[in-house]
């Protein structure tokens, strides 16, 4: 079916058919971006000839150790040079990069390092204490630890390991790279967060990896030669593909160590940043900071944001600083972002409050999906009618191959042909997503359903507040109600009663939160306020 009725002689050959990989981007990028900058990072200011060759003697440099194709190399490293050398290198050698997050305990570090079977462990100053005390806890042995000092940013060698410059020193410039042979091979391999339970590992594909980073080209405004501020981890789902992105279109990388207003706004006045993504925490410290630390600067910068979704507030203080901000949405297991708030001439008109809350909407499936949508518990289509609610599904080339060693779970997340996000949320007549909340955090009082993002949102209106997450408190009377908690500005005030009145003016009133705490909102290294904390503290206030 499909084929023509006579097709001798149009086989698949070396001709016309290479497998997809990133690795592609950077092989064609040494040759048109020669003399161009690739990677910044204070002083070190790299082009793609020397990103190449640093990336090509770090392939080199782990074959050398014994790293087989397929084998695992680790990396605990902030966004600096060599986490986006990483990238490559890894894939390069045949291996499989598994970058994991700073901010994990030793004990789960411990068994990331167990269950992915890192051979070697790619690690920065910062972080040494932390891999050799999980190394330590180890039944069997560990991976092999490589030092990345940082002293331009207090981070100097421990002296007890290789260091990473010492390793590239001493490897073949002339290395031939593992060119995937088949480009369902295994890229990377993610843990997802692990909140309850053990973290699950994803694993990307050569192809998917592909596809997402092309894909986001053509939803991103993006043009040849972007400046690109790395604030999301490249930890967190790769760095949303981004690293593998840039050589594509000739981008240069501009490394973000420590996420501050001061940095990110030096960053785009002084090296031209043009594209960054970010939660919206990011916009939020950037609306917030004070005003010496503004810095001027003659274009506009294009965000994307996801990670939660943005409080309509936000997008409408954020954009009129030199902000074009694009929401988009997804997962680990989806590459990060998958889905976008696709604008055009019909959205364009919006003004205000109606245009904030137009981009605050999840959208629709990005180039590279073949299908998003949501569904009812029967995998049935709900209603587009902004009132049913169902899960987000998806289905396409931006989906994982899977859950690392755990087929069961595997299966469950792909039941009816569909990943499941696990996402509650409405669909507009239009087929826009848009996000309730997620599956656990919808909070249920009296048999309502209520939404925490919708409360959030509406706290987030009041001109004293910085952040609002909002969880269930148990309720003797409801069963559950909605418990706020708050992070006011620097020198903003605001009372329980004022909050809870104000909300009662934007939502319904038994939507209103029954109970605000002021205190900091505990984050992720994404930015990702984490409820699983304020739902502990809200059940015995």
């Amino acid at each position: 079916m499909g084929w023509m009725s006579d097709e001798t002689g149009l086989e698949k050959c070396a001709a016309n058919h290479v497998p997809l990989t990133p690795l592609s981007g950077l092989r064609r990028a040494a040759d048109v971006y020669r003399d161009d900058l690739a990677v910044v990072h204070g002083a070190h200011r790299k082009t793609y000839a020397e990103y190449v060759d640093r990336v090509t003697r770090l392939a080199s440099a782990l074959a050398a150790m014994g790293i087989a194709p397929g084998e695992v190399v680790a990396a605990i490293l902030p966004n600096i040079p060599a986490h986006a050398e990483a990238h490559f290198g890894v894939p390069a050698c045949g291996a499989v990069l598994n970058s994991i997050n700073t901010r994990l305990d030793p004990h789960t570090v411990a068994y990331i390092f167990e269950h992915g079977e890192a051979r070697v462990a790619l690690v920065d100053s910062q972080f040494i204490p932390l891999a050799e005390t999980a190394i330590a806890e180890m039944t069997g042995p560990g991976p092999v630890i490589i030092e990345v000092p940082d002293e331009a940013h207090g981070h100097p060698a421990s002296g007890r390991h290789t260091t990473y410059e010492d390793l590239l020193a001493g490897a073949d410039p002339a290395f031939d790279w593992v060119m995937p042979a088949d480009e369902w091979e295994s890229l990377a391999l993610n843990y997802t967060s692990g909140t309850t339970g053990k973290p699950k590992g994803v694993v990307y594909s050569h192809r998917g990896a592909y596809l997402n980073a092309m894909g986001q080209v053509i939803s991103w405004n993006m043009v040849q030669r972007p400046r690109y501020l790395t604030i999301v981890p490249l930890f967190h789902c790769n760095g949303w593909c981004h690293t593998w992105m840039m050589p594509m279109v000739g981008g240069t990388v501009v490394c973000c160590r420590d996420i501050t207003a001061q940095n990110i706004f030096d960053a785009i006045a002084d090296e031209g940043v043009t594209h960054f993504g970010g939660a919206p925490i990011v916009l939020n410290m950037l609306i917030n900071a004070p005003r010496h630390e503004h810095r001027d600067f003659g274009h506009v910068v294009e965000v994307f944001t996801a990670g939660a979704p943005p409080a309509p507030s936000t997008l409408a203080q954020i954009e009129p600083m030199g902000f074009n901000v694009t929401h988009v949405y997804g997962l680990t297991e989806v590459y990060g972002p998958a889905t976008e708030c696709t604008w055009g001439p019909g959205l364009d008109r919006l003004t205000g409050t109606d245009r904030a809350k137009a981009k605050a909407r999840q959208g629709v499936a990005m180039p590279f999906m073949e299908h998003v949508t949501v569904v009812d518990e029967n995998m049935g289509q709900i209603p587009m009618d902004a009132t049913a609610d169902g899960e987000i599904v998806f289905k396409g080339n931006g989906v994982m191959k899977g859950y690392y060693k755990n087929p069961e779970a595997t299966v469950e997340a792909f039941k009816g042909g569909y990943f499941h996000s696990g996402d509650i949320a409405i669909q507009h007549p239009d087929t826009y997503v848009q996000i309730t909340d997620r599956a656990k955090d919808i909070i249920i009082s009296g048999g309502e359903n209520i939404s925490s993002v919708e409360v959030e949102a509406a706290l987030m209106g009041h001109p004293a507040v910085s952040l609002a997450a909002v969880v269930a408190k148990p309720d003797d009377k409801w069963g559950e109600v909605p418990c706020a908690f708050v992070e006011l500005k620097d020198g903003a005030e605001a009372t329980e009663a004022d909050l809870i009145a104000f909300a009662r003016d934007q939502i319904a009133h038994y939507k209103a939160p029954k109970k605000v705490v002021f205190q900091e909102l505990p984050k992720t290294s994404t930015g990702k306020i984490q409820k699983f904390e304020l739902r502990s503290v809200a059940k015995v206030l």
